[in-house]
């Protein structure tokens, strides 16, 4: 969206900001990862949405190509602007309009609400708007190795259910999916108690997913500053069942530049017979990871500061085997509480995405 769209936008938020925001709850939120506000990633206008490539990556060809994604009018960013407003903060809520106007993944975790209901009702709101929502679903058991987003389901055939109810929501309504991030290059680095379960819980995922024939699904690679050797991830990422997804996705929640992970997802795609695609979180790569293993005491993935908003959204990325750029990880959502003060994993820091939006173009 251009800047004139942009401050166009601005005001009419602006004008109801009071009236919305005395009806409203807050900014808290029961998931990890809500939305904010329609915007067009692909065109400018709605075109009809094909379904999703069945099959394998190795049929070649996006899958993505020309859909719209969608944003959440209710979002973390969205909501906070409203607030803003109300109290004033004009400079800062054009600020953060940056993050709101952008679509972002839902995270699909554990929660109050039945999972089928969640999941149904975003992406019957994303298929009223002939748009496609982007789902994380993140929910693995031993989910995170017991690290910041520690947690997942109990047991194996608590997540089978699980994830039939997941596809039960999408129910042949399109939807992009990045499935378990972390938790294939937890398969090379020896981190899960075990692997051959987890290999095979992936595995069913991926064919719950594809089964609802509207699902295109990205199994999750890790980062380039991760796992360096290319053909242990691409072994692991075969037996989690790569070959029956649509490809896989790189820098989750990372902070790596866009050509690296270009140039490492290439690496690993070769590793899988060069023709395997892939999609970038790029939300907060802008400026790149930091080198230094810590900071403050924290490690320096988790809330570094000095990092900046990444490319756009976009399903028309010029990048042979490039899917799709998304923003997979909220810009304003905490990584965890690595320091003294900073906010659980998953929760809504409003300072931390005021400063990535205002160290963005």
């Amino acid at each position: 969206m251009g800047t004139k769209n942009r401050r166009r936008w601005w005001r009419l938020t602006a004008a109801g900001a009071a009236a919305v925001t005395l009806g409203a709850a807050g900014c808290g939120r029961d998931e990890p990862e809500p939305r904010p506000r329609p915007a067009e990633s692909a065109a400018t206008a709605p075109a009809p949405m094909a379904p999703a490539r069945s099959g394998n990556p190795l049929a070649g060809g996006n899958p993505l190509a020309g859909k719209i994604l969608y944003t959440d009018p209710d979002g973390d960013a969205a909501a906070q602007i409203r607030q803003w407003a109300a109290q004033g903060r004009h400079g800062d809520a054009r600020t953060l309009a940056k993050i709101a106007e952008q679509p972002i993944a839902t995270w699909v975790t554990a929660g109050p609400q039945p999972v089928r209901e969640r999941v149904a009702t975003l992406v019957t709101a994303a298929a009223a708007s002939n748009r496609v929502p982007v789902l994380v679903i993140y929910h693995i058991p031993q989910r995170d190795c017991g690290s910041y987003s520690a947690g997942g389901a109990g047991t194996a055939a608590e997540y089978r259910g699980w994830i039939r109810e997941v596809a039960a929501g999408i129910e042949h309504r399109p939807a992009v999916v990045v499935l378990e991030p972390d938790a294939v290059p937890h398969l090379v680095d020896g981190c899960t108690a075990d692997d051959g379960q987890r290999a095979a819980l992936l595995r069913d995922a991926i064919a719950v997913l594809k089964a609802t024939g509207s699902a295109t699904v990205y199994l999750d690679a890790g980062n380039p500053g991760w796992i360096t050797d290319t053909d242990r991830l691409a072994g692991a990422l075969k037996r989690a069942g790569i070959g029956q997804a649509d490809g896989f996705a790189l820098n989750v929640s990372n902070f790596v530049t866009t050509d690296e992970n270009v140039a490492y997802g290439t690496e690993v795609s070769d590793a899988l017979g060069g023709k395997t695609h892939f999609v970038i979180d790029t939300s907060r790569n802008g400026a790149g990871a930091v080198d230094d293993t810590e900071i403050d005491g924290g490690p320096r993935w988790c809330n570094p500061p000095g990092r900046a908003l990444g490319p756009a959204p976009t399903t028309d990325t010029g990048r042979p085997r490039v899917d799709a750029f998304l923003w997979v990880k909220n810009p304003g959502d905490s990584d965890g509480a690595c320091r003294p003060g900073e906010p659980a994993a998953g929760a809504w820091w409003p300072d931390y995405a005021l400063d990535l939006a205002g160290r963005s173009a």
